[in-house]
């Protein structure tokens, strides 16, 4: 087999590697419904792989440069595919209010460029076994951190009229009777100082307590506005 031909046949193989790889990670973000899904993944895998091929191949490819001119130095070509990976990745990351959404999307992207460079250049091993841990993350470790006792953060803001004012002492001990703990009291007044503004963090470590709290503040005497807002990831 000549040169040209192995050359051929490695970049087949390579490529077809990277479209397993990042489709496999692709299918559980579409599973899950992320924007960054199935097709996403395995373009930003196989690009990484064929563009690690470039560099790998250089003096193959490119036979009539002089040779003082080429530089073989795969970390240079990995380290700017990471950085155009970043502005992708940085795509998917969407801000609604207090929750930030798209971070883990971002990082599978991220790990998906990774693993497509390890295929580029012919490390199909350490490719493979970071593939399956990769997709072993994202699909049974959201089973094990939904299941993790943790504290969920939210974000209270209350409205009354300054004539039927709930304390605050009365608002807290409604917030304590619901499982949730309070902090960072702001306070405000608008409508010409007819209206007063509580706005304050609480947290909570079961997430159907909200929804508890929540039917509790609608019937409570003296609210006449609230909004209940969950910061998550």
């Amino acid at each position: 087999m000549s040169g040209l031909e192995n050359i051929y046949l490695n970049s087949l193989l390579n490529l077809v590697a990277a479209l397993l790889a990042g489709g496999l990670i692709g299918l559980e973000r579409s599973y899950n419904g992320r924007p960054a899904g199935f097709r996403t993944h395995t373009l930003v895998c196989m690009s990484s792989s064929l563009l690690m091929l470039l560099t790998i191949y250089q003096l193959e490819l490119l036979p009539d440069i002089p040779i003082e001119t080429v530089r073989i130095d795969p970390t240079r070509m990995a380290q700017g595919i990471m950085t155009g990976i970043g502005f992708l990745g940085a795509g998917v990351i969407m801000k609604e209010k207090l929750t930030i959404r798209g971070l883990t999307t971002a990082a599978s992207i991220w790990i998906t460029a990774s693993i497509g460079i390890l295929i580029g250049v012919g490390f199909y091993y350490a490719a493979a076994i970071a593939t399956l841990l990769t997709v072993g993350t994202l699909s049974t470790f959201r089973y094990i951190e939904a299941a993790l006792p943790s504290i969920h953060y939210g974000r209270l803001r209350i409205r009354m009229l300054r004539t039927r004012v709930l304390t605050e002492d009365a608002l807290c001990e409604l917030i304590k009777e619901y499982n949730f703990s309070s902090g960072s009291p702001t306070y405000s007044l608008s409508n010409n100082g007819s209206v007063l503004e509580y706005q304050m963090t609480v947290k909570t470590r079961e997430k159907k307590n909200y929804r508890a709290l929540a039917e509790a503040l609608s019937e409570a005497d003296g609210i006449e506005e609230f909004h209940l807002t969950p910061i998550g990831d």
